[in-house]
């Protein structure tokens, strides 16, 4: 270990517990970062917490950042989740700029921290379509943190780590159970039933049985519909 620190954002979904145990895996003191944005599906925020403590992050910050004051999204508006499958065009889950507003708040603790690398848990595989998933947008983003810290100024550049980007869901619960991680304590659906369990037919749900179907592992999540 060394005396690195990663900021790693930090859903507690799957991807995000990857990432914040492969910020571990490649030495880094982990600091994660969660944002309480108004999202429907609060329960993820507990899941964050699980994944912090389960990559022994050093710091935990939830950042109130209430998006529902914006709305535009499924997540934080009153619009219906979709659930009839993973379609072709960006669907109404898509959160207007989200990654690149939880990416920035990111920057900003890294750079008080004397941080120089950034974890975020996103893939461009198998995936939503969301925009800011994609790799030209983590390398356009490294490249405005260049432009608009002191830091990068000064010539000591911040690495956005993407280390989920090429990976499909598969790769990705196989690199879980490499990791040691209990995906089981991870969430990944975006409309939970009252009951507390997976809904078994969003984006997400469908996306993460798929993965672990493909990877021939157990899926340790508890669906109320089977994907």
């Amino acid at each position: 270990m060394t005396d690195s620190v990663a900021i790693v954002l930090v859903s507690g979904g799957l991807d995000s517990m990857v990432s914040a145990a492969r910020a571990r895996e490649d030495g880094h003191r982990v600091f994660a970062l969660s944002f309480d944005y108004g999202q429907r599906h609060q329960v993820e925020l507990e899941a964050a917490k699980r994944v912090a403590k389960m990559v022994g992050a050093e710091r935990h910050v939830v950042i109130p950042l209430d998006l529902r004051a914006f709305g535009g999204s499924a997540l934080t508006d009153d619009i219906e989740v979709p659930k009839d499958g993973v379609g072709d065009t960006i669907p109404v889950t898509y959160v207007p700029a989200r990654n690149t507003i939880f990416l920035s708040l990111a920057l900003g603790w890294a750079e008080a921290a004397g941080a120089r690398d950034i974890y975020i848990g996103v893939n461009a595989l198998d995936y939503s379509g969301y925009p800011d998933c994609r790799p030209e947008f983590i390398a356009a983003f490294e490249h405005l943190a260049e432009l608009a810290t002191k830091a990068g100024v000064e010539g000591k550049p911040f690495r956005i780590q993407a280390p989920l980007q090429n990976m499909r869901k598969a790769d990705i619960a196989r690199e879980a159970e490499r990791l040691g991680l209990d995906a089981g304590q991870s969430w990944s659906c975006y409309d939970p039933t009252p009951e507390g369990l997976h809904c078994g037919l969003c984006d997400s749900c469908r996306l993460r049985s798929k993965g672990y179907q493909e990877a021939g592992l157990p899926d340790p999540t508890a669906y109320a519909t089977a994907p």
